[in-house]
């Protein structure tokens, strides 16, 4: 995949995310496509290793991308608890 739908995939990858996990006010178009590019690297190691990913398109690189960046949020809202939002 070229780099500019890397960039497309993952803003909107990382706005489906920021959605799910209620962190859309706190970012901007600049670290949603930060979160799911990431997001897109992690969502491909987690399908590649349950065997679930395939050649499905973009719509399955957009799928795996907003799993990887749910992740990617959890993670970092694990590591905020004790700070204030």
């Amino acid at each position: 995949m070229g780099w500019i739908a890397t960039i497309i995939i993952g803003g909107i990858a990382g706005w489906l995310a920021s959605m799910v996990m209620n962190r859309n006010a706190s970012m901007g178009i600049f670290w949603n496509i930060v979160v799911g590019v990431i997001g897109g690297v992690i969502g491909g190691f987690l399908g590649a290793q349950t065997g679930l990913i395939g050649e499905g398109g973009w719509l399955t690189y957009l799928i795996w991308a907003t799993i990887g960046a749910v992740v990617l949020l959890a993670i970092v809202n694990l590591v905020q608890r004790g700070r204030v939002r």
